[in-house]
C-alpha cells in the first residue's frame, strides 16, 4: 500500500490520543499507520516556540512545506522544454494547459505558465512573443446610414436558417479577406462556425475576380461540407451569384461594420494576424504558406470545443492531439 500524506482529520485524532497519554505506536496501530510516521509528523510540526503539538498548527506547516517543494521541483526541465515548444506554436496557456491534462501527460495550471512567460520576458526572454496580444481599441461610430458594400438583392443575414445561429450543424461558414500592409496582396479566410476548421486563400489584389476564384477553389475542395457562406460587405465578394451557380451554396450578408455577426471569422483572423501581423507585407507570401499556418492552426486546441482541435471536429475524429511543429 501507498504512503498517503496525513490529513487534517489524522492530525486531530494523534493530538487527541497524545493528550489522553496514548503512546504513538499504540496510536499508529489504531489508525493503521507506521509508527516511523507519526513521530516524524510529531517531530517536524511541533510548534515551534514550545515543542507542543497543535493540530491546527501541524496543517499548516504541512501546506507551507508542500507548496514550497512544489514551487522549486513540481516540473521538469523537459516539462518546460515541451511547454515552450508548444508557445512557439503560438499555442496560448490555456490550450496547452487543458490538452496535456486531456493526454494525462502533465497537470499543470494555465496561470503557472503565464508566470513562467512573465518571468522569462523581466529576464529578457521572447516568449511573450509567442502569445496572441490584442490591443482593444474603440471602433470609431459614424453617424448616418452606411453606404459599404451596397449591392441589390444581397441576403441579409437576418435571412439565413435558424440551425446557422446554433452551430449545431457543420457545413455554415464565414467569410472575409485580409489585408497586408501595402493594400494590395491579402488572404481570403472562409471558417466553419461549429468546428473552427479555416481555409485560408492567398489573393495577389483585393478583386472580385480573385476573390471569386479563390472561393471557387474553397468549395471544389470541400464540396458539400459548405452548405452557406456569411460574407462581409467588401466588394470583392459581390460575385456571390456566380458561386451559387456553379455549387449548391447560398451566401449572405453581414450588416455593414457589424463584425460581430461574423464572430468565428473574425476570431479566427485574430488568430491569424500571430502569424501575419498587422504591418506585414503579403506580397511574399505563398499559398504554400497559408496552408501551413491553416494547418497549424486547425490543429490547435481550442476553449469553446472543450479543447478538442477543429481539425478532429470537423473530420468527425478522436480528440488526439498532434504535437508536431
Amino acid at each position: 500500500m501507498g504512503y498517503h500524506q496525513l490529513t487534517q482529520e489524522e492530525r486531530y485524532f494523534i493530538s487527541t490520543r497524545m493528550r489522553s497519554g496514548v503512546s504513538l505506536r499504540a496510536i499508529a496501530k489504531e489508525m493503521g499507520r507506521s509508527a516511523s510516521t507519526l513521530s516524524r509528523e510529531v517531530a517536524r510540526n511541533a510548534t515551534r516556540y514550545d515543542g507542543f503539538y497543535r493540530p491546527s498548527k501541524a496543517q499548516v506547516y504541512a501546506i507551507g512545506r508542500r507548496r514550497r517543494c512544489r514551487r522549486r521541483s513540481r516540473y521538469t526541465a523537459a516539462d518546460w522544454v515541451w511547454i515552450d515548444t508548444l508557445l512557439w506554436m503560438k499555442w496560448s496557456p490555456e490550450q496547452i494547459a487543458r490538452t496535456l491534462g486531456l493526454m494525462g501527460e502533465l497537470s499543470i495550471c494555465h496561470e503557472t505558465i503565464y508566470r513562467r512567460i512573465r518571468r522569462d520576458r523581466v529576464k529578457g526572454g521572447h516568449l511573450w512573443l509567442y502569445t496572441r496580444i490584442m490591443s482593444k481599441f474603440a471602433r470609431k461610430r459614424y453617424r448616418g446610414r452606411s453606404t459599404r458594400g451596397i449591392l441589390a438583392g444581397k441576403r441579409h443575414i437576418s435571412a439565413r436558417p435558424k440551425e446557422v445561429e446554433g452551430r449545431q450543424r457543420l457545413g455554415h461558414w464565414e467569410g472575409d479577406t485580409v489585408m497586408g500592409s501595402d493594400k494590395r496582396h491579402c488572404v481570403l479566410t472562409l471558417v466553419e462556425r461549429k468546428s473552427g476548421f479555416a481555409i485560408v486563400k492567398k489573393l495577389s489584389t483585393r478583386s472580385m475576380l480573385e476573390t471569386t476564384q479563390a472561393a471557387l477553389m474553397a468549395l471544389a475542395e470541400h464540396g458539400k461540407r459548405i452548405k452557406t457562406i456569411t460574407f462581409d460587405n467588401g466588394t470583392e465578394f459581390h460575385d456571390y451569384a456566380t458561386l451559387e451557380q456553379i455549387h449548391p451554396v447560398k451566401c449572405y450578408f453581414a450588416t455593414p461594420y457589424h463584425s460581430w455577426e461574423r464572430g468565428s471569422n473574425e476570431n479566427f483572423n485574430g488568430l491569424l494576424r500571430q502569424y501575419f501581423p498587422k504591418g506585414m507585407c503579403m506580397s511574399t507570401v505563398t499559398q504554400a504558406d497559408c496552408d501551413e499556418v491553416a494547418r497549424k492552426l486547425n490543429m490547435r486546441p481550442r476553449k469553446r470545443l472543450g479543447f478538442q482541435t477543429p481539425h478532429s471536429v470537423y473530420y468527425g475524429v478522436s480528440r488526439g492531439v498532434a504535437l508536431a511543429v
